[in-house]
């Protein structure tokens, strides 16, 4: 790697990033594109309505999300995320492949020290 650690911005990226429902929502305006309010929270069981408000919105703030209200009743909002936001994908998808090869080795290492235990 060609990087000072002193001058790391992983911190700065993590800051975005860090949260239990930051990753997954932007993963679902990845592969669906626009989607309601309401429809963001359908998909990611377990938010609450006020957790999946704060991370949209902190989103938001970072040039990530877009947040467009259409003035009617009831109110309609629609969220997508950002060109710049787009740049995010390949991070993303490396982390979910890395976090699916990182349970099954953390699975394999169970069943060894079993193994040995049993021995």
């Amino acid at each position: 790697m060609d990087f000072e650690p002193e001058l790391c911005r992983v911190e700065d990226a993590l800051n975005i990033l860090v949260g239990k429902w930051k990753p997954i929502i932007l993963l679902h305006l990845l592969k669906n594109g626009t989607m309601r309010f309401s429809e963001l929270k359908r998909s990611i069981p377990g938010i609450t309505q006020k957790m999946l408000t704060n991370q949209l919105r902190e989103l938001e703030e970072e040039d990530i999300v877009n947040r467009i209200v259409y003035p009617q009743v009831p109110p309609k909002v629609e969220y997508s995320i950002t060109e710049y936001g787009k740049e995010l994908e390949p991070i993303l998808h490396t982390m979910h492949e890395w976090g699916t090869k990182h349970t099954i080795h953390k699975r394999e290492k169970l069943i060894e020290q079993s193994v040995n235990i049993q021995s």
